[in-house]
């Protein structure tokens, strides 16, 4: 039996064999022939512990066991209120898989996961389960030099979002065999889901570009490799063999995996903007996306986590002035002295506040500004006084020891208690304090995971994790126009398991301005628009054309606005309540436009940096210069024909336009906002 459609310019082909086997030929933006060994081509990878691994596979999540047992036992496409939904159902004598593909209107993407339910009488040892397998990526067998691509996004503290290209050859595969032990492979173990990549990736080719996410905040890998002359793809959250997950399935038990979603795109530009498009479609509903504003924070190059009433109160002042909505008190609150060690009560520092902290928030609201408070819920320190009156299994727990990690304990929101903790802690902020916004941050990596009641550790993570998000669902279902700004260290958990919940996520932590631009400039392959909230922090000895490239930096995203605002001279300050105001008049446009990049993405050094919003007959553009000299600069317009300079209207610089393209140019560190059309 063959299962052939097409949805949303997304091709499948799936084969159900004579004995049963399921498998999946082709998803995929275009029509591709079938592979000849149907057993190579499984809709589902997944081990248990103790089943024969038949396979030469090294490292490779290939012909699992008893995955490859698997045989149909029926199939369904149901409408819901988001597309169709595909639904194939295989089983051996012990366990069923259902597997899910959810398909979007409109959108050339899909989400895809499986859950496995153990349907004998024994318990079941779950090792591996991919959320999406597909044998045969490329357009034809072998997979020579120069006939495929990978783009990866390296991901560290201060330099998110640094997408590199590179043929299959550069990254070390080459087709030595029918098949290789070498796999081109990601993967991320903890609570730090994009310390070192974002849980993405992207496989290119001439006829189309393939983007995937894996939606988590805890362990997770992916690879690519080849099985008897085809290319192959495997997502996953965690594994044993990376991870220490395993998960025994007692009888009647299911397993969820790791949700992943695919985009598809003529090109890896296409392929982005399909997956924005996705993104806003899993997104929780909210005021905020709705109605973006920008945010005052007191901590990038300014009161760094070292509040007081009397540093606040000029801060207060000129935020407003500028033109920001919330007002967001940073870290340090809860403390008169070093905090790092000690958070855990949430209780305002009597010494930092002597009129108490109600004090400055209420004169914030007066302002006409939303006040805003700075946490890091899931961690208690090691001299944090509840953390020695509470019990162990409040925390992550290797062999009956707390997890510590960078002075902090991990709190287990699997435990109602710690749940009850936390929600306390929100309330109050809420109802005592009228808090509106909440900058939530999670500064440590708890490791592989905790061994306390559960399988292994890696099972303690992700059941940690999901008991976290549910905790955060909870949150918004008391308080749905509250906005809790999704922060990791700036971007080490900037991913969709989050990002379908806060509406806001703080993509760094990177204080130089000049190299703000270079992750500016790529941050929409991870984030929409409208979630991106990026820092302007113009310095307090800068100048005009420092405080102008702060700004275009924020201008298209979220501006996440910060720096000494109070001591800024006039014409500086003025320089940021137009950015504010500029950026205010295009934003409900932007909410809804498409990323570009016209002259490709950006990297660290590079004396030019450009990326664009499209909105629907123009589009806005900012340009950065981020060395010493005068340089001009082509720019290719694709279907715009007019240029102006919006920001700063004051500063105009040389520009034409010619053949298809707008020649700038731009002296010194400089950076100006465009509008296309």
């Amino acid at each position: 039996m063959d299962i052939r459609f097409e949805r949303n310019g997304i091709y499948v082909d799936i084969e159900i064999c004579e004995n049963g086997f399921v498998a999946l030929h082709n998803c995929s933006s275009v029509e591709r022939p079938r592979g000849e060994i149907t057993k190579w081509y499984p809709l589902v990878e997944l081990q248990g512990s103790g089943y024969n691994h038949n396979d030469h596979h090294a490292s490779k999540h290939t012909l699992c066991a008893p995955g490859s047992d698997l045989r149909y036992v029926g199939h369904s496409l149901a409408r819901n209120e988001q597309g169709d939904l595909f639904e194939m159902v295989q089983a051996t004598d012990e366990i069923e898989v259902k597997t899910f593909w959810q398909f979007y209107d409109g959108v050339k993407a899909l989400r895809v996961w499986n859950e496995v339910t153990n349907i004998s009488a024994s318990r079941f040892p779950l090792e591996y389960i991919s959320s999406f397998a597909l044998t045969g990526i490329g357009h034809d067998e072998g997979g020579s030099r120069g006939d495929y691509s990978m783009a990866i996004p390296h991901n560290t503290w201060y330099g998110e979002c640094q997408w590199k290209t590179n043929t299959l050859h550069e990254l070390g595969y080459d087709p030595v065999n029918s098949f290789s032990m070498k796999r081109i492979a990601l993967s991320s173990t903890g609570t730090w889901a994009c310390s070192e990549h974002l849980p993405m990736g992207a496989f290119l080719q001439a006829d189309g570009a393939m983007l995937w996410q894996i939606e988590t905040s805890g362990s997770w890998c992916w690879e690519v490799s080849d099985l008897k002359n085809q290319l192959y793809l495997r997502l996953s959250g965690p594994s044993w063999q990376e991870h220490q997950f395993l998960k025994r399935l007692n009888p009647g038990e299911t397993f969820v995996s790791v949700p992943c979603a695919l985009t598809f795109g003529r090109d890896f530009e296409q392929s982005v903007c399909e997956m924005t498009a996705y993104r806003r479609r899993i997104r929780r509903p909210n005021a905020d996306n709705e109605h973006p504003s920008v945010i005052f924070n007191d901590y990038m190059n300014c009161l760094w986590g070292d509040p007081t009433t009397e540093k606040e109160f000029p801060l207060i002042d000129a935020a407003a002035e500028a033109g920001c909505r919330y007002y967001c008190i940073d870290c340090g609150w809860y403390d008169d002295g070093p905090w790092w060690d000690g958070v855990g009560r949430w209780l305002p520092a009597k010494g930092r506040f002597p009129g108490g902290i109600k004090e400055v928030l209420d004169y914030i609201r007066q302002k006409g500004m939303i006040p805003g408070l700075w946490l890091e819920i899931e961690v208690m320190g090691i001299e944090c006084s509840m953390a020695k009156e509470v019990p162990d299994d409040w925390f992550f727990q290797i062999e009956g020891r707390r997890v510590i990690d960078h002075s902090r304990y991990q709190l287990d929101f699997r435990n109602p208690a710690v749940v009850a903790h936390a929600n306390e802690v929100v309330d109050r902020l809420v109802q005592e304090y009228g808090v509106g916004y909440i900058k939530m941050d999670y500064n440590i990596n708890a490791g592989v995971g905790t061994q306390l009641n559960t399988d292994t550790a890696g099972t303690g993570l992700l059941e940690h994790t999901r008991a976290y998000l549910k905790w955060i669902d909870d949150v918004f279902a008391r308080y749905p126009d509250l906005v809790i700004e999704n922060c990791s260290s700036g971007g080490m958990r900037m991913e969709y398991s989050h990002l379908s919940r806060h509406s806001i996520q703080s993509v760094t932590d990177q204080d130089d301005y000049v190299k703000m631009a270079a992750i500016a400039c790529n941050c929409m392959t991870a984030v929409t628009p409208e979630q991106a909230a990026i820092w302007s922090y113009p310095k307090r000895d800068g100048d005009e054309e420092e405080t102008i490239f702060n700004m275009v930096s924020a201008m298209l995203l979220r501006i996440h606005q910060s720096g000494h605002l109070a001591e800024l001279s006039k014409e500086r300050l003025a320089l940021v309540s137009e950015g504010i105001a500029t950026h205010m008049e295009i934003v409900d446009k932007l909410k809804t436009g498409m990323p570009f990049w016209p002259i490709g993405l950006g990297a660290f050094g590079d004396p030019f940096l450009c990326v664009g919003v499209r909105c629907e007959n123009e589009a806005y553009m900012a340009l950065w210069h981020t060395c010493e000299g005068e340089e001009t600069i082509r720019i290719p317009m694709r279907s715009y024909q007019e240029a102006e300079l919006i920001y700063p209207k004051a500063f105009a610089v040389p520009m034409s336009y010619a053949d298809g393209a707008l020649e700038v140019t731009l002296s010194g560190v400089s950076a100006r906002l465009f509008r296309l059309w």
